[in-house]
C-alpha cells in the first residue's frame, strides 16, 4: 500500500508520550499507592478496545518487530484471545437486548479477564514500548462515562480524593486522529474512523487497501467512486 501512515504515527506517539507523562506525574505524587512493577501483569488481562490509529500503529510495530515462529506464536495467542473477546461481547449484547441496563453490563465487562496475546511467559509485554494508551494509564485512578476505576493492586483508597485521568478526553483525541486518517486515505467506509477493536484483532488484521476501503475490486465499485457515490458496506471486523 502506497499510503504513508508515519506522520499519523508520529502524532499518535505524542499522545502516548503525554499519557506516560501524566502517569509519571501521578506516580511522583503517590509513589506508595502505585505499585506497578516488572512482571505485574494485572493490566494485561483487562478487556478493552483500541481506536483505529492505535490498531494501525500496533499492527505496524508488530510486523516490524516479529517474524517466523515468534510471530506465529503471538498470532496463535491472538486467535484464542479474539475468540474469548467475541464470546464476551456477544453475551453482553444479548443481556442488553434482554433489557438489562447497559451501564451494569459495561461494569460487568470491566470485571472480565482475557490474557493479552502480547503477554509472554515471563509476564512481560512483547511490545511494551508500543503498547496502547489504555495500558499506559493503568495503575492510576481513571474515569470514563462517570465510572471510576483503580487498579485492584494499587493502594488508592475508596472515598479519598486523588488526581483522576478522564479517559474520554484522550479518547476524543484518538478518535480525531483516527477520523483524520480515514478522511486522508479517502476511505469509502464512513464508519472507519470510529472503529474499535480488541488488541487481538489489531494484531490479526491485515490493514490493506481493501480492508481500509481504499481499493475497490469490482468495476461497479470503481464507477461508484468515480461518480462520487459511497457504497453502503462497512469494514469487515
Amino acid at each position: 500500500m502506497d499510503f504513508d501512515f508515519q506522520p499519523y504515527f508520529r502524532q499518535y506517539e505524542l499522545l502516548a508520550k503525554a499519557a506516560d507523562q501524566v502517569f509519571d506525574q501521578v506516580k511522583s505524587q503517590f509513589p506508595k499507592e502505585i505499585e506497578c512493577k516488572l512482571e505485574c501483569s494485572d493490566c494485561c488481562h483487562a478487556v478493552f478496545d483500541v481506536t483505529l490509529i492505535e490498531a494501525l500503529y500496533l499492527n505496524y510495530q508488530f510486523g516490524q518487530q516479529f517474524s517466523g515462529k515468534a510471530r506465529e506464536d503471538i498470532i496463535n495467542k491472538a486467535n484464542r484471545a479474539d475468540r474469548q473477546a467475541y464470546k464476551l461481547k456477544r453475551a453482553a449484547y444479548q443481556k442488553v437486548e434482554e433489557g438489562k441496563n447497559e451501564s451494569e453490563v459495561l461494569i460487568e465487562m470491566a470485571g472480565e479477564r482475557i490474557r493479552c496475546p502480547l503477554l509472554n511467559v515471563q509476564d512481560r509485554c512483547d511490545l511494551y514500548e508500543f503498547r496502547p494508551v489504555t495500558c499506559r494509564f493503568y495503575g492510576v485512578p481513571t474515569e470514563i462515562a462517570g465510572i471510576a476505576h483503580t487498579c485492584g493492586k494499587s493502594g488508592f483508597l475508596k472515598g479519598k480524593s486523588y488526581p483522576t485521568v478522564h479517559l474520554e478526553k484522550m479518547q476524543k483525541k484518538l478518535f480525531a486522529l483516527s477520523f483524520e486518517v480515514a478522511m486522508d486515505i479517502n476511505s469509502k467506509f464512513s464508519g472507519l474512523g470510529e472503529l474499535l477493536v480488541p488488541v487481538s484483532m489489531a494484531l490479526l488484521t491485515e490493514y490493506n487497501e481493501e480492508y481500509l476501503g481504499i481499493k475497490l475490486t469490482d468495476v461497479s465499485g470503481k464507477e461508484e467512486r468515480e461518480n462520487g457515490k459511497k457504497p453502503e458496506e462497512g469494514p469487515c471486523v
